[in-house]
Formats: C-alpha cells, sequence, structure tokens
C-alpha cells in the first residue's frame, strides 16, 4: 500500500498582519496535493491533527479547505484525520469544523470513544452516522486518538488497552497520535516520553505524528513529518514536509520526507552594535550586512519573496531611541525585494552590559570580579587598568567586611594609585626621551615627529587624587 503522512497544516494562520501569510497556507496544502498527492496514486491521505490553525474558521479558511478537499474528493482519495490542539472541539460542545467535514464526507475524523463502563474504546467506522475510530484499507486498519496534551504519559497505557482489543492478525495497524515527543522540543512542558511512546510498538506499524513543526523520526516507525510551512520565524531552519509511505507485503516500511512544494521562504541576520559610534554607523552596518548576506528577491521568478528578520545584538554605546528603526526597515525590504522585514533590536544598553556572555554556572567570586571589571571600564579613566582597579576594589570590600579601620583602607587605595601613577610617570618619561631629538632618523632612515607634551608627574598625580575621591565617594 501507499499513503501520504501530512500534518499541521494550519489553515487560517495569519502572522504579521498580512493577507499574503494566510494564503501561504493554502498554496503549500494546495500544492502538495498536486505535486504529491494526485501524481503518486496514494490509497489514502492522513492529516494528523491542527489541519485549521483555530477553532474559529474564518471564511476564507474554509475555503481554502474545500478547495483542497475537492479536489481530493474528485480523485477519490480517501482523507483521514483526527484533532489536533489548535482545531479540537471545546470541551462542552459536540461540534467542531472537523467534525462538520466528516458529516458531509469530505473526510473521516477518527476518535476514539467510551464503552458501557467508561473505559476507552476504539470501535470500526460506521458509514451511516459518520462516525468512528477506524477504518481498514487495503491491509491497513487505521486508528484516530485524541489531543492529549500533558496527560499524554497517562493515556499512553489506556490508548494500548484500547488497540490492543481492536487488533486482528494480519493487519497493518497505523496510529494517528497529535503530541509532543520528548527531545524534540524547546518548550518547558512536559511531552509523551519515547520509553512510553513505544509501549505501542508492539501493537502498531506506523505512528503517523503530528504537533511538532519539525521532521524526526523514532526507529523508522514513528514519523513526525513537521509543518507544511513556518507558523513563525522561529522554525525557518526546520526541516519541514510531507510523508510518502509504502508498506510492502512484508510489512516492511519505506518512508521518503518530501519538501519540494512552495513554501516562503524565511531569513535571519544578525548584527552585532558593539563599538558603533552613532545610529549611523548602526545603520550603515546593518545595510553591509543585508548587502552581503540577505536573501534577494528575483521579480522575474515564480518564487514567493522572502521574509527577513534582522537583529540587532550586542551593547549600544549611546541612546537607544537613536536607532534608526524604521530607515532600516524599509531600507533593507528596498534592497531585497522582501514581502516582510522585520526589526529586532536585542541589544543592550551599555550601562547594563556587565559579564556578558559569563557562565552562569560561573562561581559566585568569578562573577563578582567580572561584574566590578565591566562596571570600572565604563570609565575611560580607568577602563584600561579594570581588571587592576577590580583586585581593589575586591580587597577593600574584604577589609571593610572585616571591620577594617577606614583610614587603613583609604591608605591602601592611595598606595597601589601612587604606585600606578609612578609607573605610568616613569613609562611616559622614558617616551619622551626616546622621542627627544624629532629631527632624528631611525633605523629605516624615516625622519621622527616630535609627539604630544606628556603631563607632568604632578598632573599625573591630581588625575590619580581625582580617581582616588570618585573610588571612595561610590562613583
Amino acid at each position: 500500500m501507499k499513503f501520504l503522512h501530512i500534518a499541521d497544516i494550519h489553515l487560517g494562520c495569519r502572522r504579521y498582519n498580512l493577507d499574503e501569510r494566510t494564503k501561504d497556507f493554502f498554496r503549500a496544502w494546495h500544492d502538495v496535493i498536486l505535486t504529491h498527492v494526485i501524481p503518486n496514486e496514494i490509497d489514502f491521505l492522513l492529516i494528523a491533527g491542527d489541519f485549521f490553525d483555530t477553532r474559529k474558521v474564518s471564511p476564507q479558511a474554509m475555503n481554502h479547505a474545500m478547495a483542497g478537499l475537492e479536489l481530493l474528493k474528485e480523485h477519490n482519495i480517501p482523507v483521514l484525520a483526527i484533532e489536533g490542539n489548535h482545531d479540537q472541539r471545546e470541551a462542552v460542545s459536540d461540534f467542531s469544523w472537523l467534525r462538520s467535514l466528516s458529516q458531509w464526507g469530505y473526510l473521516k475524523l477518527l476518535e476514539p470513544t467510551r464503552d458501557d463502563e467508561g473505559h476507552l474504546a476504539l470501535v470500526p467506522w460506521n458509514d451511516e452516522d459518520r462516525s468512528g475510530s477506524y477504518v481498514d484499507i487495503k491491509n491497513a486498519r487505521i486508528f484516530g486518538s485524541h489531543w492529549y496534551g500533558a496527560s499524554a504519559n497517562n493515556a499512553i497505557p489506556m490508548l494500548s488497552d484500547a488497540l490492543r482489543r481492536a487488533s486482528v492478525d494480519g493487519r497493518f495497524n497505523i496510529l494517528m497520535l497529535h503530541t509532543d515527543v520528548e527531545g524534540q522540543i524547546n518548550r518547558p512542558i512536559p511531552a509523551l516520553s519515547v520509553e512510553k511512546l513505544k509501549e505501542l510498538k508492539q501493537l502498531t506499524g506506523y505512528i503517523a505524528l503530528g504537533h511538532t513543526h519539525k521532521r524526526f523520526d523514532v526507529d523508522n516507525w514513528a514519523f513526525n513529518p513537521g509543518s507544511l510551512e513556518a507558523v513563525k520565524i522561529d522554525e525557518y531552519k526546520e526541516e519541514r514536509g510531507v510523508y510518502l509511505v509504502e508498506v510492502d507485503d512484508e510489512h516492511r516500511v519505506t518512508a521518503k520526507h518530501l519538501n519540494d512544494y512552495v513554501q516562503r521562504p524565511f531569513q535571519r541576520l544578525s548584527f552585532d552594535v558593539s563599538g558603533a559610534l552613532d545610529a549611523e554607523a548602526v545603520y550603515n552596518g546593518v545595510m553591509e550586512k543585508v548587502e552581503g548576506e540577505a536573501r534577494k528577491h528575483n521579480a522575474a521568478s515564480n518564487e514567493p519573496e522572502p521574509i527577513i528578520e534582522v537583529n540587532l545584538k550586542g551593547q549600544l554605546g549611546f541612546k537607544n531611541s537613536l536607532l534608526e528603526i524604521n530607515r532600516m526597515r524599509d531600507e533593507t525590504r528596498e534592497r531585497t525585494g522582501a514581502l516582510h522585514v522585520i526589526m529586532r533590536n536585542q541589544s543592550v544598553p551599555v550601562e547594563y552590559a556587565v559579564a556578558a556572555g559569563m557562565d552562569a554556572q560561573a562561581p559566585r567570586h568569578e562573577r563578582e570580579r567580572r561584574i566590578i571589571e565591566d562596571l570600572i571600564a565604563r570609565n575611560n579613566r580607568f577602563k584600561h587598568r579594570a581588571h587592576e582597579i577590580a583586585e581593589l576594589v575586591i580587597e577593600s570590600k574584604r577589609l571593610a567586611l572585616s571591620n577594617e579601620t577606614p583610614d587603613k583602607i583609604l591608605d591602601l587605595i592611595s598606595q597601589k594609585l601612587d604606585e600606578h601613577a609612578d609607573a605610568e610617570t616613569n613609562s611616559r618619561q622614558a617616551i619622551i626621551k626616546d622621542n627627544a631629538n624629532p629631527g632624528d632618523a631611525d633605523n629605516n632612515g624615516n625622519n621622527n615627529t616630535a609627539p604630544e607634551l606628556a603631563p607632568n608627574p604632578a598632573a599625573l598625580n591630581a588625575i590619580e587624587r581625582n580617581a582616588l575621591t570618585a573610588v571612595t565617594s561610590g562613583e
């Protein structure tokens, strides 16, 4: 047998307040039917949840659904579906749009039910009332399930019992399951563990998963194709598409992942604002990044225009409000022909950027030292001595906590600053001496020019005394 497995179509999904984005989900759905469903002469199509993006379906989304379903009906391709978390019925209602489509004969919504004792049960499809939990096509028995959410681990034993009772020897069991799977998501929510999932392995030959918007499989047995379209830009790097599956007479599965259908291209760029002197420097840097790396649309092609996100990162050395965000957005769109450009300012004002990039697990004393160094480095008078001054601050703190007298702490600070002042004076005097004869030629025969006059020792001592005042006053 041969079938196509898709999930997370999200018809009606609207992003960035753009009509084109809603149409993207329809184009993907429609193009998959034309490109992969009809030409491959499949025996049935599986939709493993989230056919619609919301329970309340807009007229436009219903039109998009019907355009594809009518096409499938014309070609006599059975459509088997389950509800996902986005399109499931309300808890207080017996109605949903998927149930309506099932009643109208455009698809078969497969749902578990309850037996007389209240246990989960899987019952055969009844054409008369257009309801049931499984259907038989060729040598396959295809089962549906509910969206169990965070209770999926608890639901698996009950689902396993129901599958065991509803299975027959010789049938190739397929189960559609809309769920998160452990290890495949970044969200801190409970997911179905792989161990629990594998409890179904003795009862099924193929698990048709949905919900996670990226492709993955477990043991060439449980398959998740990913969404047809990227629902948000964070998904732009994920592989997504459909599975074309063939099962031979020995129940061996060959699943081929396909993604050659129309999809909106996405791109994410980053620019580090650290060191930029002003807003114009940031603008020029972003434009250079766009020219060198951005995906540009060819207006003569039939390819969709890209959606581009530009992230500003790093430490911003001037007021955030001076950034020309709208100008950068408009110019990026003009230069690339993008459908939409998203500008995200994730930079941090330099006055807040302390211990940037430091391991959060670093010991407390290392974090303290790094924070003090970063704070000192903001002051031009001390930025070249940040490490030394940080050591002085930490030692002063230690003495204060040891109930040392203020006079002794002040003496320590004065001594350290004076030592540095003497060292710097000697260094400057050496430079002046080396350059005393500006007309003399160097070893290469070049004439040296006289340097600017260096501050005298008295001036240097005054600078250091000012620094001492700043440190002791808490600046």
